[in-house]
């Protein structure tokens, strides 16, 4: 089993090639980080890709992470296009010449705005679920935690609050399922992006900026991806 470690605009992860990883196995390897990359190649340019939260739980997707075991993987066979299977979905990903990727994260859903433990919530969906509150992203740590275990959302869910800035300027903060706050998040990105009626836009995170658009009903985000010495 061969490992490295990987951050996306802060948000770590432990990446491993070849594991075979369980959820207690999960809890004992993932130290300080946002996450596990379970990776197994299946091709020159192609692989698989399992996402573990640091509870133990997986992820249906994940932003960064997917963008992490891209660059991994054009890295490892020299390749400046990827394609990753990450439970059902299938990302593409392409390397752009100023270091950063561009990853394609496929379709995306947004539902009618509800009133959830008095807040107003529009639930957005991108293979993995996600809870936006318009508001101050500083109120993240009390909206957050409250929000990802309510009955509602019965899986529990991501959580974002958000602000449009101006138009395409979007400042946010993440509450993670199953992780806490993190300090940028990929999917999270889009979801603010979405439920803000953007279909172009730059999302500030603690972490740093991730650029998102929209093609039609499927979002393509570009952010760095790097690994930790």
């Amino acid at each position: 089993m061969r490992s490295s470690r990987w951050h996306a605009l802060g948000n770590s992860y432990l990446l491993l090639e070849d594991a075979e990883l369980t959820p207690e196995r999960v809890r004992e390897l993932v130290g300080d980080a946002d996450g596990i990359l379970e990776v197994r190649v299946t091709g020159r340019d192609t692989a698989d890709v399992t996402i573990w939260n640091p509870d133990g739980s997986q992820a249906e997707l994940s932003g960064n992470g997917t963008r992490i075991a891209a660059r991994w993987l054009a890295e490892r066979n020299g390749v400046s296009r990827v394609q990753l299977a990450v439970g059902p979905r299938v990302v593409e990903a392409r390397m752009l010449d100023d270091g950063r990727v561009e990853t394609d994260l496929g379709e995306v859903e947004v539902y009618e705005r509800e009133r959830v433990a008095g807040l107003e919530v529009t639930p957005v969906s991108v293979g993995n679920p996600h809870a936006v509150v318009e508001g101050d992203p500083d109120d993240l740590p009390l909206i957050g935690p409250l929000l990802e275990t309510h009955l509602r959302f019965p899986q529990r869910t991501n959580v974002q609050v958000a602000r449009l800035d101006a138009p395409g300027e979007i400042t946010a903060r993440v509450w993670e399922r199953g992780v806490g706050e993190t300090t940028a998040s990929g999917t999270s990105a889009v979801a603010v992006t979405a439920a803000l009626g953007q279909n172009l836009a730059a999302v500030r995170f603690p972490g740093g900026v991730l650029e998102v658009r929209f093609d039609g009903s499927r979002a393509l985000v570009v952010g760095p991806a790097e690994r930790r010495e």
